[in-house]
């Protein structure tokens, strides 16, 4: 919060806000500061979602958005982003030497003139400044904080000056403390000059709201980021705007428009010269300058009100060096940062170079000296006027692709975004953008168009780039190959098993990648027209094999295109594997559109997941993807989990604050503490009965009728290999039980899917695989990920 509130409060807030009271009158100038608000505040939630998207490291917004959208634009915001920030740390360097200068012209001792006096005082200030972000975070810190307070004294003494009654000295520059007519006159705008319309006020107001990043971007060095930035960022939000609201009407109305600074412009009781203008009735005769245009004091005139109107002028002095010093400070600190974590990920060429860091924080030196180059350039040009529009049009850019990549993600149902941050909503993030696009050409056109093309450039590049394959960034790749489901489904021909085709479509449609699997050859046209008939996202792929296996491992290695290669592999359960092994050729035609569960509203049933084993995360993942869907959003998720009697309320919070690291949405955990009770007799024998035409019984057989019967059928179960695995069958019973009494009427259960042992006879893990799912009037899914975690409380 301090952070984002010493960025915040810029020059702009000294030297130009009771400039821009004078030309827009108070009303409007309000309205331009909501209007900066609305703008920040929309961006605020953006990144207040993004940043709750996964725990944070080092790279602020770029980091954040390239891993929720992809380098596309990522890499664009974090070239602009870094620009934008360099540029914000000139726009502050030059706010201070136009103070200084103004104390040098005070005292009768300029360096050259005008305009290098800034230039010269510029450069020293940002090498200074430079040389004290060289010294590390930990410097840095300390001097934020004093900058802190020196503000909160310079406030105080600006409220407390517009208290005090005006001495004549004060009168004859303007300042006559709270009048009711004077208030009311500068209530409505006077446009004055080449600059007096309202767009040009708001493009010099604007930098002065465009630190809410700040703390963002120095993420890494956050403890909790996750916590901090939406906490930090709208909090400082809040109290800018109340300050810069409150800064405006003692100024308003205080402060004449105009005023000469001469002491004999002071009219005597019984006056008789003429005398036009609001001034005549406070006792001042301001007419001669004001029809000449030689008024040096007022608020159209000098930049120095908020001086004049304070208890103690030096303190005001020292607020404006500590806001343009804390804030140019910052944005040379978070340039460097942000450009770093851009170079690092490889995604432009020639720019590797400044990816190196230095000591035990990783400072990027070299990018610190690359943002100290470009700023010193914009000093140069020393006028404060020249500099705020382009920093509004960079960072005006820089807020529309924050808001558009949120936008992006919730509207196409990323599986990786997540935000755990409630107040944000996909509408506010398009609001955002268009609104920041549409500012940025009423601002300055040419500069819009140029920052415009400097992104189309960029992200032209990166999709070039990406699809020539030239390079791989592995971190975005890495994220879309973990986090999407990429699923082949063995459906054989689809019309076959319309419900197994239905769910996997439920969670594949629009995001990612479905292939229907078909080991023997069919007319593919006919599959195909069947999937499009039925609304389904997917390929279809028949390959001819000898064996099932040897196919769906083929169909596996020739499945996709590049990097969208399957990585879930889907199956229907053979009901009637007892009595035949042999493909279903039933015919099924194109026309035959078989409604399935997966097809209708599910309502306020429950998705029940338990939970036996953690397989990396895909068992979580699956039932959160379908709740993004239409039908099932309404359905509550309940996780049930393996515990003890005595850890049980241990067990559940260790789990749910897991789940919310996560990020997912779970109604409840529940602790089963009754897994390892023996099953029922009843039910342990319906599960020897199904098993019984597969046994060998070893003892009714001689040795070498036994020995030649292990040979040929395999799949027959010994009574070694039962007695063996007799504690796993009765657990898979005594769950089965479980999911019966807990789930009767849930809409989709989820059960952890047992691993297959090669000592494990093929019949006894089918029939394991048969009783988990016995007497269940709902679709049971049995599904086991391969350990490699494809969720993660990190954003990456």
């Amino acid at each position: 919060m301090v952070r984002c509130m010493l960025n915040i409060w810029g020059v702009i807030l000294f030297l130009r806000l009771s400039w821009i009271t004078s030309q827009a009158g108070i009303l409007l100038t309000w309205l331009i500061i909501l209007m900066s608000v609305l703008v920040t505040s929309i961006t605020a939630l953006s990144v207040s979602a993004i940043s709750t998207n996964g725990r944070v490291s080092s790279g602020g917004a770029y980091f954040m958005i390239s891993r929720t959208l992809g380098p596309e634009l990522g890499g664009p915001i974090g070239v602009v982003f870094s620009f934008a920030n360099a540029l914000a740390c000139a726009l502050n360097t030059v706010g201070f030497s136009e103070t200084v200068r103004d104390l040098l012209i005070e005292y009768d001792s300029q360096i050259v003139d005008s305009i290098n006096d800034v230039r010269i005082i510029g450069s020293i200030t940002v090498t200074v400044l430079l040389l004290i972000s060289l010294a590390g975070m930990e410097w840095e810190s300390k001097t934020q904080i004093l900058f802190f307070l020196v503000l909160m004294v310079s406030f105080i003494n600006y409220f407390v000056g517009t208290l005090i009654p005006a001495t004549p000295q004060k009168q004859s520059i303007g300042v006559f403390g709270y009048r009711s007519e004077i208030f009311l006159e500068n209530l409505f705008p006077d446009w004055r000059g080449p600059e007096g319309d309202f767009f040009r006020m708001f493009a010099i107001f604007f930098p002065s709201a465009i630190g809410i990043l700040a703390g963002a971007n120095i993420s890494g060095d956050l403890k909790e980021p996750e916590i901090a930035i939406p906490r930090g960022t709208l909090m400082a939000i809040f109290w800018t705007t109340v300050s810069y609201l409150a800064c405006v009407c003692p100024a308003g109305a205080c402060v004449l428009r105009d005023a000469s600074g001469n002491m004999n412009d002071s009219l005597p009781l019984n006056f008789t010269e003429a005398c036009e203008g609001l001034s005549c009735g406070l006792g001042w005769n301001f007419t001669e300058c004001q029809q000449s245009g030689t008024c040096s004091f007022g608020l159209s005139n000098s930049f120095q009100v908020l001086i004049q109107v304070s208890g103690f002028g030096p303190l005001i002095y020292a607020g404006i060096f500590a806001a343009t010093l804390s804030s140019a400070l910052a944005f040379l600190v978070s340039a460097p940062k942000v450009f770093q974590c851009l170079c690092k990920d490889n995604i432009y060429p020639y720019i590797g170079f400044f990816a190196k860091g230095y000591g035990k924080n990783n400072e990027p030196l070299r990018a610190y000296l690359l943002c100290y180059i470009i700023a010193m350039c914009f000093i140069l040009i020393a006028e404060l006027n020249v500099i705020a529009p382009l920093i509004s049009n960079f960072f005006l850019c820089s807020y529309a692709l924050i808001n558009f990549s949120c936008f992006h993600a919730s509207i196409t149902n990323s599986p990786g975004w997540r935000p755990s941050f409630r107040y944000f909503s996909p509408w506010t993030g398009l609001f955002g953008a268009v609104i920041s696009v549409v500012l940025m050409f009423l601002l300055t056109w040419w500069a819009a168009l140029i920052a415009f093309g400097l992104i189309i450039f960029l992200f032209g590049y990166v999709v070039y780039k990406k699809h020539c394959q030239l390079t791989t960034v592995h971190i975005f790749t890495r994220w879309f190959r973990l986090i999407r489901p990429q699923c082949l489904v063995l459906t054989g021909p689809p019309t076959l098993r319309p419900a197994l085709v239905d769910f996997v479509g439920s969670f594949t449609k629009n995001v990612s990648l479905m292939i229907c699997g078909d080991i023997l050859m069919r007319n593919s046209n006919e599959m195909i027209k069947w999937l499009n008939q039925r609304k389904v996202r997917s390929f279809y792929t028949s390959f001819k094999a000898s064996d099932l296996r040897e196919g769906a491992r083929h169909l596996l290695q020739a499945s996709g295109l590049g990097k969208m290669k399957p990585n879930i592999l889907v199956m229907g359960f053979k009901m009637n594997w007892q009595e035949s092994s042999n493909v279903d050729n039933r015919k099924n035609t194109v026309n035959d559109q078989i409604k399935t569960v997966f097809q209708s509203k599910q309502g306020k049933k429950t998705i029940d997941v338990y939970w036996i084993s953690d397989d990396g995360g895909l068992t979580l993942l699956v039932p959160y993807l379908l709740t993004r869907r239409k039908r099932w959003r309404r359905s509550k998720v309940r996780v049930f989990i393996i515990g003890e009697q005595q850890t049980m309320e241990n067990d559940r919070k260790e789990m749910k604050t897991l789940l919310q690291r996560f990020r997912l949405d779970v109604h409840d955990v529940i602790v089963m503490t009754d897994s390892e009770r023996p099953p029922l007799a009843k039910n342990m024998r319906r599960f020897e009965e199904m098993l019984a035409p597969f046994r060998l019984n070893e003892g009714q057989l001689d040795e070498r009728t036994a020995q030649q019967q292990r040979t040929e059928f395999p799949w027959k179960v010994t009574d070694k290999e039962m007695d063996a695995l007799r504690l796993k069958s009765e657990k898979k019973v005594r769950l089965n039980e479980i999911i019966r009494r807990n789930s009767k009427y849930a809409a989709l259960v989820l059960v952890s899917l047992p691993v297959p042992q090669a000592d494990c006879p093929s019949s006894l893990y089918m029939s394991w695989l048969d009783t988990l799912s016995c007497g269940l009037h709902c679709p049971v899914l049995l599904i086991r990920g391969n350990q490699q975690n494809v969720m993660t409380f990190y954003c990456q």
